[in-house]
């Protein structure tokens, strides 16, 4: 925000006082400062707005960061918000950037049809030798004047760009919105890839060069000599006639390395799309779940991190991201797919209709990429928050830990595992229930109960699974589950749940991850700086959001 504030006072004082626009401020008045200042905001923001979505480049630099602070690898777990922040900038520059030229290209034709003083239309009525000398770009009032803008913005470079990058910028932003991004994703998806012509019109749109500055002459054209004596301009020595040129695009510098970073992303999933995948096992879970084992040579992934899978059966260019819910461990790699949309759907229908023990249809995988769960390890103290479908960065997380202790790993740093799991119904417990059963042997035969302390909250239920649960309370096993720990009815209530991870854990450093609803997330946040103590000796709650 800071450089934002910055560039734009700093062109708007540039454009606002400098000697050499004082013709071009004369035709323009502040309108000159308040295009042109915006543009350069823009320019910045533009280098910015491919770099949050560099996944690979992103994924090298939280490795990189390994050894530094937990808050530069936050920083870097942000950078979806952060990717729109940046587009906000981009409206909201281009929307005064546009409103600023429009006034311009007026007052333009106003001064080319003489409306205004002598000095404007003296300005407006400079020859064209060379391609050098004018000041005003609108050349003809040949058109209806009313007409003239219209005409140049449709004739011209700059004109005919800015259109187009509008239109693409006024799709962009509007199909990012939650609600078509979660109901439409591929109108999403399909309308993001505007950039495409959003990028190519911001490269050739500064070529029109219509605002353009007084050169140097010799001998030298005195503008507070000159400004009121227009009419000997070219007769005598003091007063040449002032010459004037479009200032050299600039924008293609701005934007040409983070076009050619992604360019390499791009790539790069290319690449990975072309390596072969094959199926170890494919699993119809309850609730409407596919869980895919795969493999592929020389994939190496970390707890918490996830994939993007593309299916070209379904769609060539649609790649969606999944959480990876196998182990570092293990030799292969898998993901848990719930039918939320039409590409999910039509993936779990296909596979339904395989002959059993056939491979799936070709997909195509790239990642995997890092993301806050890979920071899990690092806590003494871990509390993990899944909802529904979003249980599965701690499914890998959990898998591990269980070879950890299964292998005697001596490196396991954390000794404390809170793990909440909240979920509408049911069926969803069922296909993580086996994972935790085992988890629950295994601490127990170690002696160590009190490692993983798990709490499952079923937010929905019917008066049949009420009655149901009651009469065979008494039971040493959950009902639904199987496991030791009972099933609770209802919300967490978060304070009493931090305040206990707080009291059995006085002098801790915490990390809170979650995977779940935005709204969820502003609770955590808030309750992980409600009881983080002020001192740095006590207990400490950091918290870290899943980000796709």
């Amino acid at each position: 925000m800071a450089i934002n504030i910055f560039l734009f006072v700093w062109f708007y004082l540039f454009y606002d006082l400098g000697e050499q626009f004082y013709y071009t401020r004369h035709l323009l008045g502040s309108a000159l400062a308040w295009a042109r200042a915006p543009a350069a905001v823009l320019n910045f923001n533009c280098l910015l707005i491919l770099l949050p979505v560099c996944r690979n480049l992103l994924s090298l630099l939280r490795g990189s960061f390994m050894c530094c602070g937990r808050t530069m690898r936050k920083q870097l777990d942000k950078n979806l918000s952060f990717h729109k922040l940046v587009a906000y900038m981009i409206g909201l520059m281009t929307a005064v950037h546009m409103i600023a030229h429009l006034l311009n290209v007026e007052w333009y034709n106003n001064s080319r049809r003489g409306v205004y003083d002598g000095l404007s239309t003296a300005l407006s009525n400079l020859e064209d030798v060379g391609n050098t000398t004018y000041l005003n770009p609108i050349r003809s009032i040949d058109t209806d004047a009313q007409q003239t803008p219209t005409y140049f913005a449709f004739t011209t470079i700059a004109g005919l760009t800015g259109v187009i990058i509008t239109l693409a910028l006024i799709l962009i932003i509007t199909s990012s919105m939650e609600v078509i991004r979660r109901s439409y994703f591929e109108v999403f998806w399909y309308t993001h890839h505007l950039f495409i012509i959003f990028f190519a019109g911001l490269v050739f749109h500064g070529a029109g060069r219509i605002v353009r500055s007084q050169q140097t002459t010799d001998p030298p054209h005195n503008v507070t000599f000159c400004k009121d004596r227009f009419n000997d301009w070219g007769r005598i020595p003091e007063c040449p006639i002032p010459q004037f040129a479009g200032g050299f695009p600039q924008t293609w510098m701005w934007v040409i390395g983070p076009m050619f970073l992604y360019l390499c992303e791009r790539l790069l999933r290319f690449i990975r799309y072309m390596q072969r995948v094959n199926y170890r096992k494919i699993i119809i879970r309850p609730s409407k779940v596919l869980e895919l084992q795969l493999v592929k040579n020389g994939f190496r992934m970390e707890v918490g991190q996830y994939v993007f899978l593309n299916c070209p059966a379904i769609s060539q260019l649609e790649w969606h991201p999944f959480t990876m819910t196998s182990a570092p461990e293990e030799d292969f790699f898998s993901v848990h797919i719930r039918s939320v949309g039409d590409w999910t759907e039509k993936l779990i229908s296909m596979v339904e209709e395989l002959p059993e023990g056939a491979q799936g249809p070709k997909m195509g995988v790239d990642g995997p990429f890092g993301t806050a769960s890979e920071d899990v390890f690092d806590y003494e103290v871990s509390m993990l928050v899944g909802a529904g479908i979003g249980v599965t960065p701690f499914a890998s997380i959990l898998k591990s830990i269980w070879y950890k202790f299964k292998d005697s790993n001596p490196k396991l740093r954390t000794r404390k595992i809170y793990f909440y799991w909240l979920c509408r119904e049911t069926h969803a417990f069922e296909w993580f229930a086996d994972l935790l059963q085992v988890l629950e042997k295994e601490m127990e035969e170690r002696g160590m109960d009190d490692f993983l302390t798990y709490k499952l909250f079923l937010t929905g239920w019917d008066d049949n699974l009420a009655k149901h649960v009651t009469v065979r309370f008494d039971e040493d096993t959950d009902v639904v589950t199987g496991l030791k720990q009972k099933i609770n009815f209802g919300r967490p209530n978060w304070d009493k749940e931090f305040e206990q991870v707080r009291r059995e854990n006085p002098t801790s450093v915490v990390g809170t991850f979650l995977c779940g609803p935005a709204a969820l997330a502003k609770v955590l946040e808030k309750k992980c700086v409600k009881f983080s103590d002020v001192d740095p000796r006590k207990t400490k709650f950091y918290f870290n959001k899943e980000n796709f």
